[in-house]
């Protein structure tokens, strides 16, 4: 178990003192910071525990069983950093009788970011309006996380390749089934990458709220890193220090095969609502290349309000 005992003393100790110390947790040199060493922070069982979180995805499928509101601003980028296509809205998602919909009170598109049939002429909006629209009536959802695993089973083409997506968005450090060349880059907690990043554990006060933070960082090639055999550039977890939930997560992914490509960004931020964790920020600033498709330079905000059962 995690020494949660930590005081607020201990706790503004960590923006004064400098020292740190590395320490190795079954092949990873983990960099500790003063206040963690002072705490008595098991490290090894706080790695576990990192590995085994679910309540990232579980915030994100608490959207399910939710009444909200949403601001939408997505935004596709030409080569010159441009705007060629665009849609802002506001929306909320309606429930009864177990089923979702949602309802749009607000639309500003520009440029061809519709098809002529209406639907939507870019794969990043497409992968925006799977986790956040059900303009289709969709019923008999849950928001259990526990027994339940992302799958690729009767998904092809483009589906397939935006559920790839969220489980690289919703599950990192996951090995990624199905993308060309991929292996197990993306399973940052697997033995055989550990060679390959920095990992360090500090405590800071975000909005309010004393948490542990856990970053893992990509080596350079100096370091003796190697950028072709990761895909998690860079991850930063704040995790509530009393009950572990986490709070923000900030990452870089980035993979390159030639057929299929992402140089991606994100930024989440959870926030409390009733007995529920939602995420209530998300920004995306990326590229995507599918084969056939071409590439797409996206940038999206989601702003999450409203709750209500």
């Amino acid at each position: 178990m995690i020494r949660t005992g930590i005081t607020i003393g201990l706790l503004l100790l960590a923006f004064t003192m400098q020292g740190q110390q590395k320490d190795t947790i079954d092949g990873r040199v983990v960099t500790l910071s003063e206040v963690i060493i002072r705490s008595g922070t098991d490290v090894r069982g706080f790695i576990q525990r990192v590995k085994e979180d679910t309540s990232f995805y579980k915030a994100f499928r608490n959207l399910r069983v939710l009444q909200f509101s949403a601001i939408n601003d997505i935004r596709m980028m030409n080569k010159k950093g441009g705007t060629e296509a665009s849609l802002f809205s506001r929306t909320r998602q309606v429930r009864s009788n177990n089923c979702r919909h949602t309802i749009k009170d607000e639309e500003q598109v520009t440029g061809d970011f519709y098809d002529k049939k209406g639907g939507y002429n870019y794969y990043t909006a497409s992968l925006y309006a799977s986790l956040f629209f059900a303009f289709d009536t969709v019923c008999n959802e849950n928001n259990i996380v526990s027994g339940t695993e992302r799958s690729l089973a009767g998904k092809s083409g483009m589906e397939k390749h935006k559920e790839q997506l969220k489980m690289l968005f919703f599950n990192p450090g996951m090995r990624i089934p199905g993308i060309p060349l991929m292996g197990n880059k993306a399973a940052v907690f697997d033995d055989e990458l550990a060679p390959y990043y920095h990992f360090s554990i500090d405590v800071q006060d975000r909005k309010g709220h004393p948490c542990y933070v856990f970053s893992v960082k990509a080596k350079t090639k100096e370091e003796g890193g190697d950028p072709d055999k990761v895909v998690i550039d860079e991850m930063v977890t704040w995790f509530d220090y009393s009950n572990f939930q986490v709070l923000a997560r900030n990452y870089t992914l980035s993979y390159g095969a030639g057929v299929y490509a992402f140089d991606v960004s994100m930024e989440v931020e959870i926030s409390p609502f009733r007995n529920y964790m939602v995420p209530t920020l998300i920004r995306y600033n990326g590229n995507w290349k599918v084969v056939m498709k071409g590439k797409e330079r996206g940038v999206f905000t989601a702003t999450l309000s409203d709750f209500s059962e």
